[in-house]
C-alpha cells in the first residue's frame, strides 16, 4: 500500500516505514504528526483518487529531527564590468518516518 501526499508545495509517494525529508514543520523531535493532504491511496488491486484530496485518508508520521539541506550557491557574473555577486542558501528540512497510512 502506498499514498501520494502533499507537504508544503511538493508531492511525495510514501509507503510504511519510508523516511522522507520535507519542508520544515513546526513539530518537536520524537512527536507524531498527521498529514491529511492525501491525493491518492493505492491498495492491493485498487486505488482511490481525491478531488483534490481524500477526506477519509490520513498519513501518520514521526518526526526524526530538523536538518539543513546541502548549500546551494548562486553566482552572477557580468564580463568586463567588475560586477559579480555570490549568494548561498541552505534549506531548512524536517525528516519524517512514515508510521502508517489510514484509509477507511
Amino acid at each position: 500500500m502506498y499514498a501520494i501526499i502533499e507537504v508544503g508545495a511538493k508531492q511525495y509517494q510514501v509507503k510504511k516505514d519510508d523516511i522522507i525529508e520535507v519542508e520544515k514543520q513546526d513539530a518537536k523531535e520524537g512527536k507524531e504528526i498527521t498529514l491529511d493532504k492525501v491525493l491518492l491511496v493505492s491498495g492491493d488491486k485498487k486505488f482511490e483518487i481525491g478531488q483534490p484530496y481524500l477526506k477519509e485518508a490520513k498519513v501518520r508520521a514521526e518526526v526524526l529531527g530538523n536538518i539543513k539541506a546541502r548549500k546551494v550557491v548562486s553566482f552572477k557574473y557580468r564580463r568586463r564590468k567588475a560586477s559579480h555577486w555570490k549568494k548561498g542558501h541552505r534549506q531548512q528540512l524536517t525528516r519524517l518516518k512514515i508510521k502508517e497510512i489510514v484509509f477507511s
